[in-house]
């Protein structure tokens, strides 16, 4: 299975830091957020990594390409940010008619992989225990499918998930931006053609300085 590392926002939340550094190369101890993510790709077995990057994209594949400069590890450049779902479109080509996982770059996590379903019909998300700043979640499983209650949901989204492409075969977009949850996974959530599972492993959405901060103080204090 390949994989795809999404690593073309401009880390808004992150200003000033993201002026001059794009949020996939910020720091947990002595490695970026992206190496860390590659390495756990690598070491479950994903052999070819596409990247997708739009700001300062040419530092991104500059810092890869000398980390690992012996893997399979191929770029989509975007002019503009295309969003999630519009970033997975356009890296397409490079992906294949199989499905693949696809990662946020902006995670600090140990999250196995290696317990992924063998057949994904349209899109299978990996949730993970509510943290304080999403204490609503994102959607809850049942039966092992994702559903979305209207008042609380019991797991948040991790930013993991695994795509059939199918799905983007089946639907045309009026722009070639677009939001992965709300343009596509949604309609196929209210089908009830999306699947799930848990995972209590350590992970951090690195989305703002605070939580930086926290990351960095997790490593400390497991290192």
């Amino acid at each position: 299975m390949k994989a795809m590392i999404l690593a073309a926002g401009f880390g808004k939340r992150l200003l000033p830091i993201t002026e001059t550094t794009p949020k996939p190369l910020l720091k947990v101890g002595n490695k970026s957020l992206i190496q860390r993510n590659i390495n756990l790709l690598i070491e479950n077995g994903f052999s070819e990594i596409i990247i997708n990057v739009s700001h300062l994209g040419s530092s991104i594949k500059e810092h890869v390409e000398e980390i690992f400069p012996e893997e399979k590890i191929y770029f989509s450049f975007e002019d503009s940010p295309l969003g999630t779902g519009g970033g997975i479109l356009k890296a397409l080509p490079l992906l294949g008619d199989e499905p693949f996982l696809v990662m946020n770059a902006d995670i600090f996590h140990k999250i196995k992989l290696e317990n992924l379903p063998d057949f994904v019909e349209y899109g299978h998300l990996i949730g993970v225990p509510n943290p304080e700043y999403n204490i609503h979640g994102d959607f809850s499983l049942s039966n092992n499918f994702v559903n979305i209650n209207t008042n609380s949901n019991k797991l948040t989204w991790s930013g993991i998930s695994v795509i059939n492409p199918v799905i983007f075969k089946e639907n045309a977009f009026e722009s070639n931006s677009f939001n992965m949850w709300d343009a596509v996974l949604l309609k196929y959530i209210n089908k009830i053609a999306i699947t799930g599972q848990t995972s209590f492993e350590p992970w951090l959405d690195v989305g703002t300085l605070e939580r930086l901060k926290l990351a960095n103080s997790v490593y400390n204090n497991d290192n």
